[in-house]
């Protein structure tokens, strides 16, 4: 168990906040944002304090963080607080939600994994990714650093995936390709063969 601060105070952060609650024996102890996002101070009763400023309230060495922000700017966003959170010495818990089908293959640190996702074996998941939920990940895909998987996707077997890449919901992509960099995905997207970076 850890002593655990999540980054936001909006729709995400309560996502996140009621599954640690309900689902880990994680103690959430306080929220951080960016000091103009601050608002009242608190969240779900608890404090909320300047990103800018956190270890004055929650030193690297009492909490863990969990940086569930979404796929805003094709995850830089996410990618830039979770290095910056790393480089000032901070350690991050993944959630895999009970309910997720997970058989032990590698996944990387501050991931957010929800319900009903199928992660089959010789997969694996790099650091800093968001899985929504009810998706596939077929068996020997590897989905790289930084990137967001929306709902109802299916990645079929022996998928590589690039960083920071988005896929919307209810797309499927065919075994056996590779999807580049920074890619952005639609929604109810067919992919059959491999994708450019930044596509």
């Amino acid at each position: 168990m850890a002593k655990v601060v999540i980054f936001g105070n909006s729709e995400n952060a309560d996502i996140a906040y009621f599954h640690l609650r309900h689902d880990t024996s994680h103690d959430v102890v306080g929220f951080t944002v960016d000091g103009a996002f601050i608002g009242s101070g608190l969240f779900h009763d608890l404090p909320v304090i300047p990103f800018e400023s956190l270890e004055q309230k929650f030193p690297a060495e009492d909490v863990s963080l969990l940086i569930p922000i979404s796929y805003r700017k094709v995850n830089k966003i996410r990618a830039q607080k979770y290095t910056e959170a790393k480089n000032r010495g901070y350690k991050f818990i993944t959630y895999i939600s009970s309910k997720a089908v997970y058989y032990d293959t590698p996944i990387g640190e501050n991931c957010f994994i929800l319900e009903n996702n199928v992660i089959q074996p010789y997969s694996r998941i790099g650091n800093n990714c968001t899985l929504w939920s009810g998706s596939h990940i077929g068996h020997h895909s590897t989905i790289a650093d930084h990137c967001f998987i929306s709902s109802q996707v299916v990645i079929s077997g022996a998928v590589h995936i690039g960083e920071y890449t988005f896929i919307g919901v209810n797309a499927t992509l065919r075994d056996n390709i590779t999807i580049g960099r920074e890619n952005v995905i639609g929604a109810c997207s067919i992919i059959l063969k491999n994708t450019e970076d930044y596509a």
